[in-house]
């Protein structure tokens, strides 16, 4: 077992499908350069396998681009069309892990994200909340990311100045993942 390894009770190697019901993919971007606008997607699939070695790890996830939810209809209306997500082209995207790292006692998942058909590389820093049975007689595991995209490296490249300076949608996101994943067991 490898140092952070010992730091993450309970850890299982093993084959995680992420269930949707439980985690929550969503973001935040400033908007009007004075508050900030939070939304979510809820469709996503994925699944993570933990290594025997922690750095042996990797996650495949698809998120559903047209499942866009910042609780207003016609802002959500208004980020599937192609000014922004461009969803009937572009109706997924994708995240495939590259590796898995410490950085001193902190763990990072490199890996490719893709939009709208551009592919970056985003790492992720990840918090790991442990693992432990569940209620039905299965195996739980729970994991934080997060990471910081600029949207114009991945063609969501709008751009709507304000008058007197500034812009409506920052370009910096703020990512957060809330993932709960389910151990195969078979």
């Amino acid at each position: 077992m490898t140092a952070a390894q010992t730091q993450i009770p309970g850890y299982i190697a093993g084959t995680w499908d992420i269930d949707p019901v439980h985690s929550d993919v969503s973001f935040t971007v400033r908007h009007m350069m004075v508050s900030k606008v939070r939304g979510r997607f809820a469709g996503f699939t994925g699944e993570i396998t933990t290594g025997e070695d922690v750095t042996a790890s990797s996650v495949r996830a698809t998120i559903d681009a047209t499942s866009i939810d910042t609780g207003n209809d016609q802002r959500d209306g208004h980020i599937r069309s192609a000014d922004f997500f461009d969803v009937e082209n572009h109706p997924t995207w994708t995240y495939v892990s590259t590796g898995v790292r410490t950085d001193g006692d902190d763990l990072v998942i490199d890996g490719d994200l893709t939009i709208k058909g551009v592919t970056r590389s985003v790492p992720l820093a990840v918090e790991v909340g442990g693992f432990g049975p569940d209620a039905y007689g299965g195996t739980r595991a729970g994991f934080t990311a997060t990471a910081t995209i600029n949207r114009s490296d991945f063609g969501v490249d709008i751009a709507m100045p304000l008058d007197g300076g500034g812009v409506v949608v920052s370009e910096k996101v703020q990512i957060t993942l809330e993932i709960q994943g389910v151990l195969r067991t078979s």
